[in-house]
């Protein structure tokens, strides 16, 4: 199985407002850069969306290391949340619907094509990849201001 280090970042300028999110795959010496906006979202729907349309592009089962400045992606794995929030009908530990369970719903079934590992790491902080990322992210909300 191949080990693919996917790197992704979300942004948005006002939450709700235009968002934008970037994906970059590396395999190697491979890389691969996916980015995308939406003109009326959220910051945590980029997010989820950076990783989608990063694990979506893979074309086989790999091992993945998805490095990401979210504490909503990583804690949904790393945390459990997920399972409790299937096992409840989609519902938080309050009784409150879980948001955005549309892109939850397709992060989940993409994690089971996968060996998904999430590390979060701080935003902002000179990591090389999350930078580039942020960066791209930003770029891409920017074509609806």
């Amino acid at each position: 199985m191949k080990t693919v280090f996917l790197y992704t970042d979300g942004a948005c300028s006002g939450n709700p407002g235009p968002g934008g999110w970037c994906a970059y795959l590396r395999f190697g010496s491979s890389e691969k850069v996916l980015s995308g906006a939406e003109k009326h979202t959220t910051n945590n729907r980029m997010e989820l969306s950076a990783v989608i349309f990063g694990l979506s592009a893979l074309k086989e089962p790999c091992k993945v290391n998805c490095i990401t400045d979210s504490k909503y992606v990583c804690d949904a794995f790393n945390k459990n949340w997920l399972n409790s929030w299937q096992k409840k009908g989609w519902k938080k530990a309050d009784g409150k619907p879980v948001i955005n369970i549309d892109l939850w719903e397709q992060l989940v079934k993409l994690t089971t094509l996968h060996d998904v590992n999430f590390q979060w790491i701080k935003g902002h902080n000179g990591h090389p990849e999350n930078e580039f990322c942020d960066k791209t992210a930003v770029a891409e909300l920017q074509k609806f201001l």
